[in-house]
């Protein structure tokens, strides 16, 4: 509960713009009773940017083990990211606008899960060429295409008519179109 509202004050106003009083007072704790839950504000946003991180790694790393083809691992990695995005967006929000407030040992520690999970994608995207199923992709070409998805919580709105699982059907189709394989 205090890392959920906690990443809601922070996307909402920044990192430095919230007082550990305010998430306190926002939490129902007093100083004393939330210090005992939290180090420091800092390890409570580091805890935010990493948590939802290893939620989407481990995630991740199922399906890309999995023996679906390449296609069919891209749309569960498609499904997955969305259903974490929605669920995860304010801490998401905190994890790209704030690590730059993290002190250098953990900003690499975050950059490191980042990472991962781009190198989790590129793997799926490797399979599929190795296959015939995709086309050959230049690293430029696969973080191009993963801008799409890891920037989608700027812009992508979670009321109205369409579900999340339409919005990962058609990021998903719009991957598989950008990498087919002519011979596919």
């Amino acid at each position: 509960m205090i890392m959920t509202v906690a990443a809601k004050l922070f996307a909402e106003r920044g990192y430095d713009g919230v007082g550990i009083s305010e998430v306190g007072e926002a939490t129902g704790f007093g100083k004393g009773a939330l210090y005992y839950h939290i180090k420091s504000k800092e390890d409570l946003l580091f805890d935010i940017m990493t948590i939802y991180m290893m939620d989407l790694i481990a995630a991740a790393r199922g399906i890309a083990e999995s023996d679906l083809p390449a296609a069919a691992r891209l749309s569960a990695l498609s499904s997955n990211f969305m259903s974490i995005m929605f669920a995860s967006r304010a801490e998401m929000t905190v994890c790209f606008r704030e690590v730059h407030a993290l002190s250098e040992a953990r900003q690499k520690g975050v950059l490191r899960l980042h990472s991962e999970y781009l190198e989790i994608w590129d793997r799926i995207f490797r399979d599929g060429a190795a296959s015939g199923e995709f086309r050959p992709m230049t690293r430029l070409e696969i973080k191009a295409l993963l801008g799409m998805f890891f920037y989608s919580f700027l812009w992508v709105k979670t009321e109205g008519s369409i579900r999340v699982e339409a919005i990962a059907g058609m990021f998903a189709d719009l991957t598989r179109r950008a990498v087919r394989s002519d011979r596919a």
